[in-house]
């Protein structure tokens, strides 16, 4: 990674070659996408480069003719790098730089980049820094000279076969030293989530930028971190669902799906995804106002399947509808193409209400009632029981309490066999 990389507005040429099998829309999304990731960044886009061919140039990623227009439109904007919209090998970026004289991200270090700097918690660091020293490993060889402002501190000053094996070994140290911390914060991970077992879960999905901070925030009352950015959430954050209800609901929110999201990231990101895994229903959120919602769709439920939680029951909501220009219109069409879906936008409170009995509905199918007798020298259990279910009835006998009560199955058996 660069370790000079943009800190203000800095200013960068986008380059992308469109296969001949690639439409055009799905061209012009994947580069207004790469716009917003480096708009992300706090990057000026100040010019883009397309060239359509069969392949990619094995040399430099462009062929000889757009090269050189690259090289003139870095030249004559000022830019100071230049942004691929596509992963390219460790030689196609040397010889994009060489050609150009700017520094080169390919889509892959923009996203990791974005990442990098979003990144709070200690496992979402631990989990970001290992994919961005997976990433720079096969690139020492090629980085050459360049190679000490990119390692992103990693390795000392030298050159040479010794020191680039050293630099490999202290990349392999590092990563297990990251993966032996992420072990230890599964477990943490693992006892709370043993906590809530039983607990009425909701988890939050969808594309990168759909919202679904601002409808967590909008849920739960907390002050969740809300940016017009792509990945401004990167931790999952979990909070209880408002107003308060019984049993409660929990809400948790998860970072953003995008289009060739890095593989090795969908991977290391799996245990923020576990909240979803574990969820009795998902909120899959999707920006109505976006013109490329139907493919980012698609990428939230393909990624969703890939982390073995296609399966999992899924509320679509379309969000945003307040900046499309004609909001009935659009909402029949939504609704006549996704039936049971629920077109909001989350900073209408009558929408967010109608998300918020749409949650509570779901999981009431499910709740059966039943009698839980408490002795009277067990009424610790009294919290666990108002907090875990709807409490309809409460009376008194000679040994204990007697509680009707309606709530989730396993939490009435989990409840039932603490006063066994």
């Amino acid at each position: 990674m660069h370790e000079h990389a943009p800190q203000g507005p800095e200013r960068a040429v986008l380059a992308a070659v469109q296969l001949t099998e690639v439409d055009d829309g799905e061209q012009a999304a994947s580069l207004a996408e790469l716009r917003r990731l480096a708009k992300t960044l706090g990057l000026e886009v100040v010019g883009e480069v397309r060239q359509r061919r069969d392949r990619f140039d094995p040399g430099a990623y462009l062929g000889s003719g757009k090269l050189e227009e690259l090289k003139l439109t870095v030249e004559g904007s000022g830019a100071g790098l230049v942004l691929v919209d596509h992963e390219i090998s460790p030689s196609q970026a040397r010889n994009l730089e060489k050609a150009t004289g700017a520094a080169v991200l390919d889509r892959t270090a923009v996203i990791l980049e974005i990442f990098h700097r979003h990144a709070h918690s200690r496992a979402a660091k631990a989990q970001v820094e290992i994919v961005r020293l997976e990433y720079l490993a096969p690139r020492l060889r090629e980085q050459g000279q360049a190679r000490d402002r990119q390692r992103g501190g990693i390795g000392g000053k030298g050159a040479g076969e010794s020191q680039l094996e050293l630099d490999r070994r202290k990349i392999r140290d590092r990563i297990a030293e990251l993966t032996a911390e992420l072990a230890a914060l599964a477990k943490e991970g693992e006892v709370q989530r043993a906590r809530r077992k039983g607990i009425l879960r909701v988890a939050l999905v969808g594309y990168t930028n759909a919202g679904k901070s601002t409808l967590m925030r909008a849920l739960t009352g907390s002050e969740v971190y809300v940016a017009d950015k792509l990945f401004a959430t990167l931790d999952t954050t979990v909070r209880v669902l408002q107003p308060d209800t019984r049993p409660r609901i929990l809400v948790s929110d998860t970072v953003g799906f995008i289009k060739n999201l890095p593989h090795g990231l969908v991977a290391s990101f799996k245990s923020t995804l576990d909240e979803a895994l574990e969820a009795g229903l998902l909120l899959h959120l999707v920006d109505a106002s976006d013109p490329g919602f139907e493919r980012q769709l698609e990428v939230t439920v393909e990624v969703l399947q890939e982390i073995g939680a296609g399966d999992l029951p899924r509320l679509v909501v379309f969000n945003k509808i307040d900046r499309v220009a004609d909001e009935a219109k659009t909402a029949e069409e939504l609704h006549l193409r996704w039936p049971g879906s629920l077109v909001v936008s989350a900073k209408r409170e009558p929408d967010v209400a109608r998300v918020h009995a749409a949650i509570f509905g779901f999981f009431a199918h499910d709740l059966v009632e039943a009698d839980l007798r408490v002795p009277w020298d067990r009424q610790e259990l009294r919290r666990e029981i108002f907090d875990g279910c709807q409490v309809l009835d409460e009376r008194a006998e000679e040994e204990a309490a007697v509680f009707k009560v309606r709530a989730h199955p396993e939490v009435i058996a989990r409840i039932s066999r603490r006063l066994a």
